[in-house]
């Protein structure tokens, strides 16, 4: 009997371990990336001017940061999220327009997002300013 109940309490600490699962999918559409759009968008300050200097100004081999710019061609409005060493933000670019931000230079980054239905991922070391290109 105390063999029994050991066997039962494990397989209950053992299920309790286990991801539960929702029966219904979550998929990525471009319903959701347009919500996400529009609540990124309210809290989103732009860059643009800090970028727009830099490249006027050229590089400068001492400074810290560079740009990166991403021109989203698609019809659909979209976020790209911008991953690195202590550094992660959500960049929303409207469609048929340009993003850019200001990154600390010399890291990897992971560059991932959905543009309308087509997923974007991408892994970059960037040491100098970067443009990217998205389309559908």
């Amino acid at each position: 009997m105390k063999k029994l109940l050991i066997g039962v309490g494990s397989l209950f600490a053992l299920n309790s371990c286990i991801p539960k699962y929702s029966s219904y999918p979550v998929t990525n559409t471009a319903a959701n990336s347009e919500k996400e759009y529009q609540k990124v968008l309210k809290g989103y300050q732009s860059e643009t001017a800090e970028v727009l200097t830099y490249l006027l100004n050229g590089e400068s081999p001492e400074e810290p940061n560079t740009a990166f710019t991403v021109e989203n061609t698609s019809k659909c409005n979209m976020v790209l999220t911008v991953t690195g060493n202590r550094y992660y933000k959500k960049i929303p670019i409207a469609a048929g327009k340009t993003g850019s931000v200001m990154i600390p230079k010399n890291q990897t980054y992971q560059l991932t997002g959905m543009v309308c239905n087509s997923s974007y991922q991408a892994t970059k070391f960037i040491a100098t300013s970067y443009s990217v290109k998205l389309s559908n």
